[in-house]
Order: structure tokens, then sequence, then C-alpha cells
């Protein structure tokens, strides 16, 4: 398994990936365009030259950055893929001298095996909360925010 960033030849496969885990509701929808947008943020995961994972890391302000978009191939489970993925995102927001990542996610506990704490969302700043506008559970949201310190 190698992990590396993104081409504009991974947008199909990055987008494919996202879209299984949203329309099952445990993630936010990607359109293509947001993924080329962003795909210089992206990082995936390949296996005999086949994307099988991916994520995102957004800095959101000087001192904090946000992993999302973590996805997995589900024949792949149980890999290490989504560890290794995270990892590198700490490792480039380590580079960035950002000071902590976080995460709201719908999986807590492989997060925590990670390193990574619970936290209030309210903790969070208002910049967090752009994406919620197109979330349809915004009113109601189940997601647990948790956050790692460099």
């Amino acid at each position: 398994m190698n992990i590396r960033k993104a081409t504009v030849k991974d947008v199909e496969a990055i987008h494919s990936l996202i879209s299984y885990y949203a329309e099952l509701d445990k993630m936010l929808f990607r359109s293509h365009a947001d993924i080329y947008e962003k795909l210089q943020n992206f990082a995936v995961a390949e296996s005999d030259s086949e994307v099988v994972g991916c994520c995102v890391l957004q800095v959101i302000w000087a001192d904090l950055a946000e992993i999302k978009s973590l996805a997995v191939k589900k024949s792949y489970f149980g890999q290490g893929i989504g560890k290794s993925l995270v990892q590198r995102s700490i490792d480039q927001a380590m580079e960035l001298a950002v000071d902590k990542v976080f995460v709201l996610t719908l999986e807590p506990a492989f997060f925590e095996k990670i390193g990574f704490t619970r936290i209030e969302k309210e903790l969070l700043p208002m910049k967090v909360w752009s994406d919620c506008a197109k979330c349809s559970k915004q009113d109601h949201c189940d997601e647990t925010a948790l956050i790692y310190s460099i």
C-alpha cells in the first residue's frame, strides 16, 4: 500500500469512495468540482494501482486544521489504511506548523485509538461550521468532535 498526494487522475475514484459513504449518510457528499478545487489537499491510499482510500486536510486557522472525507474501500477495512491516511494528515499539519487537528466523525473510537480526544463541538471556532449548512443533519448533528494536539 502506498499513501501519496492525489492527482487529477484520482478524482473519479475519490468521488466514488466519498459518494458511497455519503449515500449511507456517513459523510458529506462532495461534487467533482469540490474535489478538483481541494485536490492539492487530498491524499490517497493506493493498492495495486487502485485508489482504496482518501482523506483531505483543511487548514482552518493558524493553529487548527481538520481531517475531512476520510474514506476507505470496505473490502480494505482492517488493513491500517485509515490510520495511515490520518497519520499522513497529522504529519502534513506538523509540516505546516499547525498545533491541533480535529475531526467531526461518526466513528470516534477509531480516532481515539490513534490518540485523538473528545471535545465539545461548541469549543471549535465558527469557521468550522461552514460545511454544516450543506448537511441534512445540521439541526440534529450526531457527529462527535475529537482533537489531536501536535
